[in-house]
């Protein structure tokens, strides 16, 4: 694919590419938005270098690309962002955001199309990076006595076993985390392109099937959506943002870095259902 207002440069064949001549702070123009939004879909996730937001600028860029997502866990730290999802790490932690692959927020009935993260502080000796997957490749690297398989099959993402379970945390009054079936194998709504939709943080089980037999194949695919030959690997630094389409990619932050601080803001992407095109 021919860019003419960025530069991109690719991390692996398969999934990410680092992207220049973007000022993130500045309202992209109609050329530009399109370049980044296409270099998004070939590339499944994008990275910024050295880029000054703030939470405004962060948020209009999202808005760029469609409704911005409130998330169902959010605690609201910032009364006048519930936009911005904080990402945050330091000595007092017990778990991280993001320790098991997945896709964010998977348990919604339109779990959202894509993130954007900015991170502001990172630990002083390293660590800290984020692993992303192309479910593409995952999908497409099956035998084909698998696909027919999964093919069809639907699974239920269930928040509460997250949210609830290992984040210790309550559903707002009057309400309970989401709790939605989806296809196995999702069609994504732009590229037309197959990928696989599971993941060990929010899939329970696959619907129809008994438990062990859910559970078989549930292992399976989560092992080999995790290969690393279908990943890449981002080195943050300050002032980074990456951008993952959540409908094609899962990924898995690292917490290698206790007690040292890590700190950053997201910004979601609203989606919409997924389906299956046979």
């Amino acid at each position: 694919m021919r860019y003419q207002s960025i530069e991109v440069r690719k991390l692996t064949p398969a999934i990410g590419a680092e992207i220049f001549g973007v000022d993130l702070g500045k309202p992209l123009g109609n050329q530009q938005f399109q370049e980044v939004h296409d270099a998004l879909m070939e590339n499944l996730v994008i990275f910024f270098r050295d880029q000054q937001m703030t939470h405004e600028q962060h948020k209009d860029f999202g808005r760029r690309f469609g409704k911005l997502h409130i998330h169902p866990s959010s605690t609201n730290e910032n009364a006048d962002h519930p936009e911005i999802l904080v990402i945050k790490a330091d000595e007092n932690s017990k778990y991280v955001a993001g320790e098991e692959w997945h896709s964010d927020v998977s348990c919604d009935a339109e779990p959202p199309m894509g993130s954007i993260l900015y991170m502001k502080e990172l630990p002083p000796d390293g660590g800290g990076n984020t692993l992303f997957a192309s479910m593409y490749r995952a999908w497409e690297t099956l035998s084909p006595a698998v696909q027919r398989l999964c093919d069809g099959l639907t699974a239920i993402h269930d928040g509460a076993q997250v949210y609830g379970g290992r984040f210790g945390r309550k559903p707002k009054e009057g309400t309970s985390f989401p709790r939605n079936e989806h296809p196995v194998v999702r069609t994504h709504p732009v590229t037309g392109r197959k990928a696989l939709y599971v993941n060990r943080n929010f899939t329970t089980h696959i619907v129809g099937l008994k438990k062990n037999e859910s559970d078989a194949i549930l292992e399976m695919l989560y092992r080999h959506c995790e290969v690393p030959e279908f990943q890449c690997r981002f080195a943050w630094q300050p002032n980074s943002v990456a951008f993952w389409d959540n409908r094609s990619a899962m990924h898995h932050a690292m917490w290698d870095y206790f007690p040292n601080k890590r700190l950053g803001y997201r910004v979601t992407v609203a989606g919409d259902k997924p389906f299956h095109r046979a």
